[in-house]
C-alpha cells in the first residue's frame, strides 16, 4: 500500500503564495528577480486541546486559525513586496483586523441579505421560502462583490498567484515532477478551495436558517451570527469530503463552488508558479 499522501492548502497573497503543509508554513514572496521565503513550525490549538480535532470542532478553528494566518501572511507579502513599509502587526494588530474583516463581512453577507428580503419578499409567507430568498440574495451578493473586485489590477494579480497555487498542487497531487512545465498543464480550479468553501457555507447557511423560522429582524441577524461557526464546521468537513471523493453526487453538490473559482482564479504566468512551487517545496522538506 502506499501512503497517503498529506493534504496540502495554501493561499494566494500580493507578488506570492502561502502553502500550509501538515508540520510547516511557508510563504513565498517575488521581488523583483528573488523569491524570498519564510517558513514557520504550524501551531495550532488542537495540538493542545484534542478534542478540538473531532468533526465540526476542527472546521471552527480552522476558519479561525486560516483567518488570522491570512491576515499575517497578507501582511508580511506586503513588507517584502514593498507595498507596505510598516513593523510586524502586533497581536493587537491582528485582534482589530479580524474584527474589521468579520464585521464587513456580517454587513455585506448577513445584514444587507436579511434586511433586503423585507423589501423583495413581502408576499412571500413560507419560512422556508423567506430564507431561500435571503440565501440566494447572499449569493448574488456575494458573486457581484468577486466580479468587481476582479476588475482590479492589484486583485487579479492575486488572482494569478491563486491559479499558480491550485496548480502546483494539482501537480504534487499527481505524483508528478515540480516543475512550472509541469505544473502549467492543470486546471486552476481545485475542489479544496476556500472559494468552494465560502459557496458550501452559503448553500449550508439557507438549509440550516430554514430550520429557524422567520422571527423579528433583529432575531434573525443575531441567530445568524451565532450558527455561523456550526455553518462554517459543516461546510469544512463538506469540502473536506469533496476532496477526497470520486462520488458523482459530491461532485455535483461542489460544482457551483467550481464554477465560481473561474472568477477568483486566472492563468498564471512561469515566474508566478516558480513562487507557488518553491512554497510548495518548503512544506513537502
Amino acid at each position: 500500500m502506499q501512503p497517503v499522501k498529506p493534504n496540502i492548502g495554501g493561499q494566494a497573497v500580493i507578488e506570492g503564495v502561502m502553502m500550509r503543509g501538515p508540520k510547516t508554513t511557508a510563504i513565498a514572496v517575488r521581488k523583483n528577480e528573488e523569491i524570498i521565503m519564510k517558513t514557520e513550525e504550524n501551531r495550532s490549538l488542537s495540538d493542545k486541546y484534542k478534542f478540538l480535532r473531532l468533526p465540526i470542532l476542527r472546521g471552527i478553528l480552522a476558519l479561525i486559525e486560516m483567518l488570522i494566518l491570512g491576515i499575517q501572511t497578507l501582511s508580511y507579502s506586503a513588507g517584502v513586496a514593498g507595498i507596505d513599509d510598516e513593523e510586524e502587526l502586533t497581536g493587537r494588530d491582528i485582534a482589530l483586523a479580524l474584527v474589521s474583516a468579520l464585521g464587513f463581512a456580517v454587513l455585506l453577507f448577513i445584514v444587507l441579505p436579511t434586511v433586503a428580503v423585507r423589501f423583495i419578499g413581502g408576499s412571500l409567507q413560507s419560512p422556508f421560502l423567506l430564507s431561500l430568498t435571503e440565501g440566494l440574495l447572499r449569493i448574488a451578493i456575494f458573486v457581484i462583490y468577486i466580479m468587481v473586485i476582479s476588475s482590479m489590477k492589484d486583485i487579479r494579480r492575486v488572482f494569478e498567484y491563486h491559479g499558480a497555487e491550485h496548480k502546483a498542487v494539482h501537480c504534487y497531487e499527481h505524483d508528478e515532477k515540480l516543475t512550472p512545465e509541469n505544473a502549467q498543464k492543470y486546471t486552476t480550479i481545485h475542489p479544496r478551495c476556500g472559494t468552494s468553501f465560502m459557496m458550501v457555507v452559503m448553500v449550508v447557511s439557507i438549509l440550516l436558517f430554514s430550520f429557524m423560522g422567520w422571527p423579528g429582524i433583529v432575531q434573525r441577524i443575531v441567530s445568524r451570527i451565532v450558527m455561523l461557526p456550526l455553518v462554517s464546521g459543516i461546510s469544512y468537513e463538506f469540502i473536506r469530503l469533496a476532496g477526497k471523493s470520486n462520488s458523482p453526487f459530491i461532485r455535483v453538490l461542489n460544482t457551483p463552488g467550481m464554477w465560481l473559482q473561474k472568477l477568483t482564479t486566472r492563468e498564471p504566468d512561469k515566474s508566478q508558479l516558480e513562487v507557488a512551487i518553491a512554497a510548495l517545496k518548503s512544506v513537502l522538506n
